[in-house]
């Protein structure tokens, strides 16, 4: 394919392998919080990462481009979410929350970093704008949960 649509997708299969390990930590938090109403949103971000990961490889398929099939295996990809897997060895509610936090808000800046490339086509930009408000209003949830604690 071209360079135009090799970069493209090269984006997007960033984005692509940070939302495998979104959705990992997520599910990871879920099986490893008390609190039901945590466990439920933290089960629920794992299943929207889930959705995004399809929406993603599509959207990469669509530019005839090869969707990587990694996770966790380079170290850019472990820069999110590496904190999480280790604080949940300490099995503290409060911390897994102020890291999905701090994930979400590094999600945030990823997606927005993509967004404002020149070279995304509208429809792709659509996609990916409907995705980080979702993580956005995912983002105000997770800040009244702690009030929780």
């Amino acid at each position: 394919m071209s360079t135009y649509t090799e970069n493209i997708s090269s984006s997007l299969n960033d984005l692509l392998e940070k939302t495998y390990d979104a959705e990992k930590g997520f599910k990871k938090a879920a099986e490893n919080v008390d609190n039901p109403r945590l466990r439920s949103y933290f089960k629920q971000k794992a299943d929207e990462r889930y959705s995004f990961g399809h929406d993603l490889k599509a959207e990469i398929k669509s530019f005839g481009e090869d969707v990587d099939k990694g996770g966790s295996a380079t170290g850019a990809v472990h820069r999110t979410w590496m904190d999480v897997k280790s604080l949940f060895s300490a099995d503290s509610e409060e911390s897994m929350l102020e890291e999905a936090i701090r994930g979400e808000k590094s999600a945030i800046s990823e997606y927005e970093e993509v967004i404002n490339d020149a070279a995304i086509p509208e429809t792709t930009r659509s996609l990916l704008v409907s995705q980080k408000n979702q993580i956005e209003s995912g983002l105000s949830k997770i800040k009244s949960l702690e009030d929780l604690h």
